[in-house]
């Protein structure tokens, strides 16, 4: 501790120790200096001199560092891979300008051939341009062609008469009106459209004394008409009902008269104006008898021979449902064809003919010769033998268990109630219908009402009376559905009656129950029959019937479709050299207003001639002219088969086999978007196919964002008004061929099973010609129909799922097939398909046509929505 405290003080004892160390620590830094200084200097120095000593004492060839010549460097073996990429790189490089020089004049060349083909463009376009030029010219000699050869069409100027102007000078004779001398055709143009205006019975005084059910009736048929206007400037026919009166009638024929001719637009004469007449009961008067008529028309159910004018004046049917339609369910079925009368009559005779003619003397003056002989006696005393004879089981009964029916004098007057009388009809193979002994009389609403009930019930009437006319007998052949036998042939009646064949019956009860439903049963039948025969008569086309409006939703396109090899897979199916050219649609029609009938077509369902109540269908594919389809072109009328079949007529009106022809496919869905798209995807490239029709039956639009394929035809997407199965049948007016594919969105056919369906169809255009098939039968043990969907040999309809019909059936199943058969598929929400197989069958008399397929049609029913098998 001393020592260390001098050290630290620089203590005077140890001086000598301190410069010894200091001395001793300077020697070792000089050292260490100077061993550095050598190591760095010297010692490279030494190491360089031993090196180039070195190399100068071996060979030449072994140096190692010094420098060497030539090409010595590469054979140092850590470079000679070195050596080897240089090499290998300088070939690239050598290959790679030769190909540069190689593509040089590749391109060169090129450019000469896009030079060589801009110049044959340019070549091109003149010559296409120059072939633009030849075609506009050779349209424009072609046009003026066909203005040289060709009459131009204009609407005719429409000649409106003044209100006072009386127009044709009236006929010496009341009787004489014919159409010729008593209508003015000059407010009828072809292109009028046959406007008609209908006098408001309440504005006048005999509007009072009408019948207030005949009135109601007459008045909802009206609102419903599509010719009814209300602009009377412009129309064709006026109407004025004036009966049935109520009973007892207070209104006095001069009353009547002075009214009529008191009429806004009756111009003096009447011409032009229809006065209808309609009855209720077997016992109506004849209202018009005395009452000057001018030159109007008269529309009623009794005609005395003194007043009825031929070919003017029209005899229609009772209004037997005024307010109320027939009750389908009720009316028998038209088979078995015997029942169990042969014939039946009821009836009263009030008064005598020899009774009739004593009091009217005034009558005995305008007959020529002596009156005709009374044949009632006969007439009774031939029946009750026919009766006693037990040949056959007849029931006639000339004297009423009850009080008659009032009736007319000389007329057979009616038994009991109509519910007792249509009992007995039903029974009824033949119903007996005896004129009046008067001769006068030429129809009475009796008869008529007889007859009503006759063809109600499928009884096929038997008229002992040829001078009877029965309603509208100048347009319906009454030989196709009733007996027409003079009263002195009364004896020879049973034989006739037992002479018929059951086929012949069957078709005349058809056909009378046509005529029923389609000209007696309703009082818009009634009165759409009435304008319908003045139109016809006139030869004005009848107005079109209505097609749907489309309304189209829109949706995105583009989406490519793929093309599945099993659906468009044609198999061994030959189209033909004909039927490989790029198909075509079917023509639209123009608008035909001529009656000429070179090919024209009637079947059992068909009225004669060119006339029918209903509208006629637009003269688009649908029909390829209104005069080859349904008979001089102004009906527009089902169609029907018989003995021997009428398909052969039927397809030759509606066109043939046309190769070229395509067909529409009509698709419904529910809101099942990704089985839609597949669908429409199966669609692509398939041959014929015009356009598809998505009928969207869902009130949820389709999703925005959903992208639609592109299947080279249009897809129009329809929005409905309400989700129902109908919608499948509707008449859209997108629909722009005659062949329509109705299809469910999941349905799986090939393209060879729909073009062959499609050949099909086109050989029997007037039937169905589907896929999947069903059964139905009447099943008797339980007395109820029979329906089986499993596979069998027996098949009696096709679903319309996937199947081809004609556009045509589209109209019929729309617009004229009964409402309740619709309201029906909606309320069950199916059985679409079993209406439009009873529909056409109905029409045709024929079955379906079922195409065998290969695949399976058991698909259940989506609840989600009224989606079709």
């Amino acid at each position: 501790m001393t020592g260390y405290t001098m050290l630290r003080n620089g203590g005077v004892g140890n001086g000598g120790q301190t410069c010894m160390l200091r001395w001793s620590n300077r020697i070792r830094l000089t050292w260490l200096s100077f061993t550095l200084f050598v190591i760095l200097v010297f010692f490279p120095l030494i190491a360089h001199y031993y090196l180039t000593t070195l190399d100068e004492a071996d060979e030449a060839g072994k140096r190692i560092f010094g420098p060497r010549a030539g090409n010595e460097l590469c054979e140092v073996k850590h470079v000679l891979d070195l050596c080897r990429i240089r090499e290998s790189v300088s070939e690239e490089l050598l290959q790679l300008e030769a190909k540069r020089q190689e593509l040089n004049s590749e391109i060169a060349k090129l450019n000469l051939k896009i030079e060589a083909c801009k110049k044959s463009i340019e070549n091109a376009k003149q010559d296409l341009l120059q072939l633009k030029n030849v075609i506009s010219q050779t349209e424009h000699s072609y046009k003026e062609l066909m203005a040289q050869n060709q009459p131009k069409l204009s609407l005719p100027i429409r000649l409106l008469p003044d209100k006072d102007d009386p127009g044709l000078p009236p006929p010496k004779v009341t009787r004489g009106c014919r159409l010729h001398n008593c209508f003015d055709y000059s407010r009828c143009p072809l292109t009028s459209g046959f406007p008609v205006y209908v006098y408001d019975s309440d504005q006048f005084a005999f509007g009072s004394y009408l019948d207030p059910l005949v009135k109601q009736a007459f008045q909802a048929t009206v609102r419903a008409n599509v010719y009814v206007t209300e602009n009377a400037a412009i129309a064709c026919l006026y109407v004025v009902l004036v009966g049935e009166m109520q009973e007892p009638p207070v209104l006095q024929p001069a009353d009547l008269e002075k009214q009529l001719f008191s009429l806004p637009h009756w111009r003096t004469d009447g011409h032009n104006h229809v006065i209808i007449n309609l009855s209720r009961k077997s016992d109506t008067q004849n209202l018009l008898y005395n009452v000057s008529t001018g030159r109007a028309m008269v529309a009623q159910s009794t005609f005395y021979a003194a007043q009825y004018r031929a070919g003017f004046d029209l005899v229609v049917s009772p209004l037997v449902h005024a307010m109320s339609e027939p009750n389908f369910m009720e009316i028998p079925p038209q088979v078995p064809v015997k029942r169990k009368y042969l014939f039946t009559f009821q009836g009263e005779k009030i008064e005598s003919l020899r009774s009739s003619l004593q009091e009217a003397r005034s009558f005995e003056e305008e007959m020529e010769g002596d009156p005709p002989a009374d044949y009632d006696d006969r007439i009774i005393a031939t029946l009750k033998a026919v009766q006693d004879s037990k040949l056959d089981q007849v029931l006639v009964e000339f004297t009423c268990k009850s009080q008659p029916k009032p009736s007319l004098p000389t007329e057979w007057a009616l038994c009991g109630e109509r519910e007792d009388r249509l009992e007995l009809l039903k029974l009824s193979t033949f119903a007996l219908i005896i004129t009046p002994g008067d001769p006068r009389l030429l129809i009475s609403a009796g008869c008529a009402t007889r007859l009503f009930e006759a063809l109600e019930v499928g009884a096929v009437p038997v008229v002992l009376g040829e001078q009877v006319q029965l309603p509208y007998h100048d347009m319906l052949q009454w030989n196709e559905a009733a007996l027409v036998v003079p009263k002195p042939r009364v004896t020879e009646v049973h034989f006739l009656l037992r002479s018929l064949s059951d086929s012949d019956l069957l078709a005349m009860r058809r056909q009378g129950r046509f005529f029923w439903e389609t000209y007696f049963s309703t009082a818009d039948s009634i009165f759409n029959t009435v304008l319908a025969m003045i139109r016809t008569r006139i030869q004005i086309p009848a107005a079109p019937i209505r097609e749907e409006v489309a309304a189209e939703i829109p949706h995105r396109s583009g989406k490519a479709a793929g093309t599945d090899p099993n659906m468009a897979d044609n198999g061994d199916l030959d189209l033909g050299p004909v039927e490989t050219e790029p198909p075509y649609a079917s023509p639209k029609y123009l608008r035909n207003f001529t009656l000429t009938v070179t090919d024209c077509y009637r079947g059992w369902n068909s009225a004669p001639g060119p006339f029918h109540l209903f509208p006629h269908t637009p003269f688009d594919p649908v029909l390829p002219s209104e005069a080859k389809f349904l008979g001089s072109g102004t009906g527009f009328r089902p169609i029907g088969g018989g003995a021997g079949g009428s398909g052969k007529e039927f397809q030759a009106a509606l066109g043939g086999n046309v190769q070229r022809e395509q067909f529409t496919v009509v698709m419904l869905t529910y809101e099942r978007e990704e089985v839609l798209m597949n669908s429409l995807e199966r669609l692509n490239g398939l041959p014929y196919l015009n356009k598809v029709v998505v009928v969207w039956n869902s009130p949820k639009l389709p999703s925005e964002d959903l992208l639609w394929p592109d299947i080279g035809v249009p897809i129009m997407v329809v929005r409905t008004e309400k989700n129902s199965l109908n919608n499948r049948f509707l008449p859209w007016n997108e629909i722009e061929t005659e062949a329509i594919l109705s299809i469910d969105d999941d349905a799986h056919l090939r393209h060879d099973e729909i073009m062959f369906g499609f050949r099909v169809w086109r050989e029997a255009r007037d039937r169905i010609v589907g896929f999947p098939g069903r059964y139905h039968a009447w099943d008797i043990p339980h007395q109820s129909w029979l329906y089986n969907s499993n596979y069998s040999c027996e098949l009696s309809m096709v679903l319309t799922g996937a199947a081809f019909f004609h556009k045509y059936y589209a109209y019929l199943y729309s617009y004229v097939m009964p409402q309740a058969i619709r309201d029906m598929v909606d309320e069950y929400i199916n059985c679409e398909d079993i209406a439009m197989n009873f529909l056409v069958s109905h029409i045709t008399r024929k079955p379906p046509i079922k195409c065998d397929i290969e695949v399976d049609f058991s698909m259940p029913r989506v609840p989600s929505g009224p989606v079709p098998r």
